[in-house]
């Protein structure tokens, strides 16, 4: 007995060491031997297939390595029959095709292979054939509407100038997941809650486009207020009832109380000063038709299915159109706050980061760029430019004195190190947030308080400054006994530089978004301040005329 297990482990061990070269982790727990269904596929009908019907090599690899991992038994076909995994998966081709008005999936051998198999009308032999090439079919367009729709058509996302990496989604396990379900089962779809919320506002806008979409709004007046008439009102209140801001039409050219509340809606929802007034920027976005918000609606789709199905429990997210930060406790919004942006020349760039340090009173370690283009020109024109604005010339870790050093002697770069000292009129104000990345971005205070009263608000060099820094560096500190608010408070009436580690950090998203779905289930839309919904635009709609 003893020598049979001997052999019997000896035998095993040779077949691991034989194979070790093998990708054992290709095989999740979905993967097992057991058997999937009693129909079986050879391996020669798929090459024969793709000899008639030709694909890009990443697509057939996908399907070999499908068929493989369960032993090349069938997927969507019992000897039973169909099985539910068709009409689900057919569901989802249509569904899609009809809000995105995309016919990439539409396949006319599709349709007439099911109906042929359902109508059970033809030969035993021929009804086998067909079930092999429905069986191919099905598989292979399953792998190509889950690259284009769970992960979305832009190939280079840094080209887009968007470096949250992008997760990378198994569609294998998504295609067992899809065959394993059955009818009493929701069919399981790699997609975040923003994706879903948008994809519904999609649908309910290809409704209104369907029945001639909005209104079109002319008027000669630069501003409209309450218990003004102009018969442009009868559209705008049209068009509010189709957007949902405006509940009740009563068929007016009278600027009533309700539709005060109404544009008011609207206004918040655009991002706009909410004065309750047809003012020529609400005037403008009212024109907007709704092929140009559905386009707007398809492109924030696309970034959606970039970024994670799941997010953390605890994270920041700043929109940069929006110009909002946004702070998630345990996946629940609990408070918003405005920042302010790059402006277009000094774009903030959109990237995940981690929260690591709180800085109290910090220097201002000045860029390259500034000093170059700023500061440098005006040093040579005044010395003492430094030394009124708080600043100081460092040579390595040593302070030097400005006044000994020929500012005219350079012309773009200089051997020194700028920094403003810690103070009231600090450019990062007296709180400063990191979390270390390539782009040197981070969130800070700012004493220019009265950029903050703006709409738009991209004025920085970069970085995001923070209305209420104050209120976010004590709610990262909320956990921490060592700093409680008093003490904040006491080192915040000093000029005392002091770093304070988060621990654990918390996620930072820098994002892009200009229509999302708020967590009231409000449509948003914002001004592509950037262009990128441009840039997006010629990758997204590539192939249409």
């Amino acid at each position: 007995m003893k020598t049979i297990t001997q052999l019997f482990l000896l035998v095993v061990l040779i077949t691991f060491s034989c194979n070790d070269k093998k990708d054992l982790t290709t095989k999740s727990s979905i993967y097992t031997d057991k058997n999937y269904s009693d129909l079986q596929l050879e391996e020669a009908t798929l090459t024969a297939y793709f000899k008639v019907n030709p694909e890009t090599e990443p697509i057939k690899n996908e399907v070999y390595r499908f068929y493989r991992n369960r032993n090349f038994q069938y997927a969507w076909f019992t000897k039973k029959g169909m099985t539910q995994a068709v009409p689900n998966f057919y569901s989802q081709l249509e569904s899609y095709s009809i809000t995105f008005k995309d016919d990439s999936f539409s396949n006319p051998e599709l349709d007439t292979l099911i109906t042929l198999i359902k109508t059970d009308k033809t030969s035993t032999n021929r009804r086998e054939k067909s079930k092999e090439q429905l069986e191919v079919l099905l598989t292979t367009t399953f792998f190509k509407y889950s690259k284009k729709v769970y992960s979305g058509v832009a190939e280079n996302l840094n080209q887009l100038d968007w470096f949250i990496p992008r997760n990378k989604k198994n569609y294998q396990v998504l295609l067992d997941s899809l065959v394993l379900t059955d009818k009493n089962h929701s069919t399981y779809e790699p997609f975040n809650q923003y994706y879903l919320n948008l994809k519904q506002k999609l649908k309910e806008y290809r409704s209104i486009q369907e029945k001639g979409g909005f209104p079109k709004i002319e008027t000669t007046k630069k501003l409209l207020l309450r218990n003004d008439k102009d018969s442009c009102l009868v559209k705008v209140k049209q068009l509010l009832v189709l957007t949902g801001d405006l509940s009740i039409n009563d068929k007016t050219n009278f600027y009533t109380d309700s539709l005060v509340l109404a544009i008011t809606r609207f206004q918040q929802r655009l991002g706009l000063p909410e004065t309750g007034k047809i003012d020529a920027e609400t005037l403008n976005e009212l024109k907007k038709p709704i092929d140009f918000r559905i386009k707007q609606i398809i492109l924030n789709l696309e970034r959606l299915r970039w970024i994670p199905v799941e997010f953390e429990n605890n994270y920041l997210l700043v929109n940069i159109p929006e110009f909002k930060l946004h702070v998630f406790e345990n996946k629940k919004l609990i408070w918003t706050t405005n920042v302010v942006v790059g402006k277009e020349a000094k774009q903030t760039s959109i990237f995940k980061g981690a929260l690591s340090q709180i800085v109290l009173n910090p220097y201002w370690n000045i860029p390259n760029s500034i000093v170059r283009e700023e500061i440098l020109p005006k040093l040579k024109q005044n010395a003492s430019y430094l030394s009124k604005n708080n600043m100081e010339v460092l040579a390595g870790n040593q302070v030097v004195n400005p006044s000994k050093i020929n500012w005219n002697s350079y012309k773009e770069t200089i051997p020194f190190e700028i920094r403003q000292k810690p103070g009231k009129n600090n450019s990062l104000g007296k709180i400063k947030f990191l979390f270390p990345n390539s782009f040197n971005i981070y969130l800070h205070d700012t004493p220019e308080k009265r950029l903050f009263n703006q709409t738009e608000r991209d004025f920085s060099h970069g970085c995001i400054r923070v209305e209420t820094p104050k209120k976010l560096a004590l709610y990262l500190l909320r956990n921490d006994k060592k700093w409680n608010p008093s003490k904040v408070e006491k080192t915040l009436a000093t000029n005392q530089n002091i770093e304070i580690s988060i621990n654990p950090s918390i996620p930072v998203y820098i994002t892009y978004f200009t229509a999302w779905v708020d967590n009231k289930g409000r449509l948003n839309f914002r001004n592509d301040i950037y262009n990128l919904d441009e840039q997006l635009e010629k990758e997204v709609f590539a192939n249409e005329p």
